[in-house]
């Protein structure tokens, strides 16, 4: 008799355990039937050895818990990916208008060269006299923007 044949837990010869009949309900009585175990009743051990109902079901459950997990990350794998196009888009876009600003400082550069050397131009021909109207007329348009400013901020508009 091999060891994988006996149930875990054997009664004794001589050991009192109950028979399936209807008046043991399960509970032993003082029949003597060495052949009979505590297994009889539903429970298997060989059962374990035939299937792993158990385990597969577990196993089941973890691989969807896997897979949920996985469809999860793919979710936010795809999210990231969305989010670090659309970045690259704008870094893209405000590398662009960065080389326009670029240029128009460059092209407001030159204008302002221009204008200082065409004031230099009429400084050294013309004197103090087109100096003088120059700065009256800077003067002026600071007081018109001084009233300009202290008119609106009465108003509250």
């Amino acid at each position: 008799m091999s060891l994988s044949s006996l149930p875990m837990h054997q009664r004794r010869a001589g050991s009192n355990i109950g028979s399936n009949n209807s008046s043991s309900h399960g509970h032993f009585n003082s029949n003597n039937n060495s052949n009979s175990n505590m297994y009889s009743r539903g429970y298997n051990p060989s059962s374990l050895e035939s299937g792993h109902g158990a385990r597969d079901t577990n196993t089941n459950i973890m691989e969807q818990q896997n897979n949920d997990r996985i469809n999860e990350l793919s979710d936010q794998v795809a999210r990231l990916k969305g989010l670090t196009i659309s970045i690259g888009n704008e870094v893209r876009e405000q590398n662009s208008l960065l080389d326009n600003m670029e240029n128009s400082f460059g092209n407001v550069g030159d204008l302002l060269t221009g204008s200082l050397r065409r004031i230099g131009t009429m400084l050294e021909s013309g004197g103090a006299k087109h100096m003088c109207y120059m700065v009256a007329f800077v003067v002026f348009v600071m007081v018109f923007l001084y009233w300009v400013m202290s008119y609106k901020g009465q108003n509250g508009a």
